[in-house]
């Protein structure tokens, strides 16, 4: 609870803002998505860090998380070269894994709802991530019970992952979170 921070905090020196995916619709983000995304693209308008992380589902063609976050962005003025996409984001724990040990990141601001925020917080921490968390303040969405039980189901799941650390599904190669970001679109 104490890694879940203002926005105004004094970080020093963080590799990269983790926003995670939330769902897409008729190619436009969710509402909960939009919101993390206008709290992390906020937070690297203040300098908090240079680098953003879009971490999503980009499962298969039809669906496709990360694009649609890194045009957000761009559009809202973020430098291309500056937003990393993270295409295997599947799950929290895969999206806080592959952060480490495909990206190297080893301080991060995580961004999401609160709700949220205290397992992605365990999950960084259980796997050697110096990590706080921004909540993005919204309480517009509709589907709180369900959102609930999912959660309960997903900490309960992640919590046993954290005790046994599998590596995500997929990793591939290493790409440094302090390079070009555009080495990880995959459209022109």
């Amino acid at each position: 609870k104490g890694r879940i921070v203002d926005i105004n905090n004094d970080f020093g020196d963080i590799d990269c803002i983790l926003i995670l995916g939330a769902g897409i619709r008729d190619n436009r983000p969710s509402l909960m998505l939009e919101d993390r995304l206008m709290t992390g693209i906020s937070l690297y308008n203040n300098k908090v860090s240079n680098k953003l992380l879009m971490s999503g589902d980009h499962g298969n063609i039809n669906y496709d998380e990360v694009n649609i976050m890194k045009k957000y962005a761009i559009d809202k003025g973020v430098i291309s070269s500056d937003i990393f996409m993270d295409h295997a984001g599947f799950s929290t724990y895969d999206s806080i894994y592959r952060a480490k040990y495909v990206f190297g990141v080893k301080r991060m601001v995580i961004v999401t709802q609160k709700y949220h925020l205290y397992r992605a917080l365990y999950i960084a921490k259980s796997i050697g991530i110096d990590a706080y968390g921004i909540d993005t303040k919204s309480d517009k969405y509709i589907g709180d019970s369900y959102r609930n039980m999912r959660e309960f189901i997903a900490r309960i799941k992640d919590f046993i992952k954290c005790i046994f650390k599998p590596k995500s599904k997929y990793l591939g190669e290493v790409i440094d979170i302090n390079g070009d970001g555009d080495v990880t679109n995959d459209k022109e």
